[in-house]
């Protein structure tokens, strides 16, 4: 049995907050650590500082119990939660300097018996490099001998992380079958779903060939796309008909593939196996560029619009987040097409849209040509129109779309033609 009655976890993030948020509503006094001082502000309002469904009722329930508290600080607990960052450096190669910095900053507090649980996407051996930063700042509990270390990688899907933090099976990796055992008594507070105990490097592993074998998959179906352009053909009727088979499935393409996850976890791989990871890396590579494709298809669009005008043609851009019904921009291919059509389309309008949104990100912030745009007024004012996002929002408007010239990279609007 567990002797967890504190947690504090560190990074109050798209998995962080969930996490912290479950766990206090399931008895725990539980503190959120984070280094922006306006989440820490809006949880301790009892709001949530990012579109998740749900989450707003667990957060206000928890901090109105006093069970739910957040600062900039870190505290001592009885076992610690870090879901930091961990993107990749310009080379493709994981920083890891999140991990780092908190495992530093937690060691000051620690007397030797805690469990710290990286709970953060990392590459394999990440969960040892962390202890070894924790233990080099405090060399008098590497003596001792008792602190535990596991990894426990999220699986969520955003829109629905809520429940599937309860219903989802987890994988924990333990740096002594110990250390992980009592991980598994922290996690079955919230968790009904099974959970799997292993070493640490292999749960760091199953995380990540997760997401690559996703991406590689998404790779095909996007390569496909780009060939059934190429020959004339509806990749969307290819697939649809292809699926049919009883031992096939391929998933569906797009505008590329963004998220903190399926865009980044590849690389992980790749970095640790460079000279092996061929067919991750170039799905990878498949993926990345399928923006630019895109790109080009609204130049070809823009040109015949200008032909036919004789000026610069209005774009509209539907969608900036990286997948449909929330706010979360991270890795987005659609934010990078916006961007890269701001930049390229210079006496162009751009119209972006993006209904979960108040306000543009920093990134497409003071640029004369770009504005945030109501769906129905992009519509309507646009010569060209690039479906980037799914939204539900956008759903039923194929009809009105197809007046003008459109480039939907998500099938949503193929009925409509």
């Amino acid at each position: 049995m567990s002797n967890i009655s504190s947690v504090a976890v560190i990074g109050l993030g798209y998995i962080g907050l969930p996490t912290a948020a479950i766990l206090a509503d399931n008895g725990l006094r539980v503190h959120g650590v984070d280094v922006n001082q306006h989440t820490v502000d809006a949880i301790n309002a009892g709001s949530v500082p990012f579109v998740e469904p749900e989450l707003g009722d667990f957060v206000e329930r928890n901090v109105t119990a006093g069970r739910l508290t957040a600062s900039t600080d870190t505290p001592a607990a009885d076992a610690y939660i870090v879901a930091v960052p961990t993107p990749f450096m310009a080379d493709k190669t994981p920083d890891l300097s999140y991990i780092d910095s908190a495992g530093r900053t937690l060691a000051r507090q620690l007397t030797g018996d805690e469990l710290v649980i990286l709970e953060s996407t990392s590459p394999p051996g990440a969960t040892d490099r962390m202890a070894d930063v924790i233990l080099a700042e405090r060399p008098d509990l590497a003596e001792k001998g008792t602190l535990q270390f596991a990894h426990a990688p999220e699986r969520v899907l955003p829109g629905q992380v809520m429940r599937e933090l309860v219903t989802n099976d987890r994988i924990i990796g333990g740096s002594t079958p110990e250390a992980a055992e009592r991980a598994v008594a922290l996690y079955r507070t919230f968790c009904e779903a099974e959970l799997v105990t292993t070493n640490t490097r292999t749960a760091e592993m199953s995380k990540l060939v997760e997401n690559s074998f996703r991406d590689v998959n998404i790779a095909f179906a996007n390569e496909l796309s780009m060939i059934s352009d190429e020959i004339g053909v509806d990749v969307w009727e290819v697939i649809e008909l292809a699926n049919r088979h009883p031992r096939v499935n391929i998933l569906q393409p797009g505008p590329g593939v963004g998220g903190h996850c399926i865009a980044v976890d590849p690389w992980f791989i790749v970095a640790a196996a460079p000279d092996t990871a061929t067919i991750i890396r170039s799905a990878r590579e498949i993926n990345d560029a399928k923006p630019e494709w895109v790109v080009q298809q609204v130049k070809a669009a823009a040109f015949d619009v200008q032909q036919e005008t004789g000026r610069a043609p209005v774009v509209a851009t539907l969608g900036l987040a990286f997948k449909p019904n929330i706010d979360d921009l991270r890795e987005s291919p659609a934010l990078n097409i916006t961007e890269a059509l701001s930049d390229q389309f210079t006496a162009s309008k751009i119209l972006s849209v993006e209904p979960h949104v108040d306000e543009l990100p920093e990134r497409l912030q003071n640029r004369d040509n770009l504005t945030l745009t109501e769906v129905n007024e992009a519509i309507e004012r646009a010569d060209i129109i690039v479906l980037l996002v799914d939204h539900a929002a956008f759903a039923d408007l194929g009809p009105i779309a197809y007046k003008k010239r459109v480039i939907d990279t998500r099938g949503q609007w193929r009925t409509s033609k």
